[in-house]
Parts: C-alpha cells; structure tokens; sequence
C-alpha cells in the first residue's frame, strides 16, 4: 500500500513538471516566469526582440529558400514565437544564400547580397559552432574532419588542428550550421548555439 501510494505520487509529480515544462513556466522561489527556448533564426534578423516585433508570418522567407531549410515554430502557447521562422540544422543547414533575406518584406531579416563575404560576415550573426570534445571523432583518436570541409567560410572560421581536429573561430562563425548537420557522430559532436 505505501509503495503504491509513493509511485502515485512520483507519477503525479513528473506529470506535473512535464505540464509545466511544455507550458513553458518555471517556478523559482515562488514566482512563476517565462523560459524560452533561443531558437536559430535565418540570416540577418534583427535581434529577437525586434525580430518577434517585425516579422508578419508571411512565411516568404521559407518560400524563398533553395534549400528548404527555413522551418516554423509550432507553439499556440506562445503566441509572440508562434509561427515565426528558424533553422534546425541539424536537419538542413542554411548554404548561405540570402534569398530569405531579400524576400522578407517586414525588414525582420536585414537584405544581405549573397556575393559579398565581408556582407556576410558583417550582417550575418546566426550563432556560433561548438565542439564537444568529449565525444568529437578527431578529439578522441580518430581523424575525420568532415564539418571542416562542410563550412563555406573556410580555415579562418573552423581551422584544422592535429589529427583534423575542429577548432572554431567564434569572430568569424556566422552560425550557418553545415558543419553540425555534417556530422557524422550521433549525438552531433559539434552544434550551432544560437545568439
């Protein structure tokens, strides 16, 4: 009987953290906020504040990429984020492009020219690539290098250390996330942290 009693109630304690966690409210001494998740926006947004503030959902940024990475996010409970664009990388990583850019008609994503690197570099601030070391491939005894020779930017944004090791230059990262949707590990051993 009291087992039964202490299962019931670890059931209903873990129902109940995972409501509130998909409800996205947190307690903390006794006062409730709001988390959200930092999601990876396309090229050029604003910061998120203005991004949130300027983006009509019009959806063209997604229409408008070659690559068909631009996603929406799916959250009624939040109306403020709710069907506003982001990029999964490790599902399909953006090349880059700037068509989202020059299609958006709100200004919530900045018009950046695709031939232009130093543009790109300038305006272009997605996130920033991490390694994991303890489970990355090259850090562990084994050379493979793959998200190095994914990267559009080259050797002054992921530099090749011994045994082809990544080591990610955090100034010139754009965010872009071809290294982590190359990955070959799973869990990816290298991922896009977003701004």
């Amino acid at each position: 009987m009291i087992r039964r009693n202490f299962i019931k109630r670890t059931l209903i304690f873990f129902a109940a953290s995972t409501l509130y966690s998909l409800m996205g409210n947190h307690v903390v001494f006794g006062k409730t906020r709001k988390i959200f998740k930092k999601y990876l926006r396309p090229p050029g947004a604003l910061p998120e504040k203005d991004f949130l503030a300027t983006c009509i959902n019009c959806h063209r940024c997604g229409q408008a990429c070659p690559s068909d990475c631009i996603q929406y996010i799916n959250d009624p409970l939040n109306p403020s984020m709710h069907d506003t664009p982001y990029i999964n990388p490790r599902q399909k990583a953006c090349i880059l492009c700037m068509k989202c850019t020059q299609a958006c008609p709100s200004g919530s994503l900045q018009r950046i020219d695709n031939d232009d690197s130093d543009s790109i570099h300038k305006h272009v601030k997605m996130g920033i690539a991490v390694v994991d070391t303890n489970i990355c491939n090259s850090y562990n005894g084994y050379s493979c290098g793959v998200c190095i020779r994914a990267c559009p930017l080259g050797e002054e944004t992921l530099k090749t250390g011994n045994w082809e090791r990544p080591i990610v230059n955090p100034d010139n990262c754009v965010g872009c996330g071809l290294c982590e949707q190359s990955c070959i590990h799973y869990p990816q051993a290298i991922r896009v942290e977003p701004i």
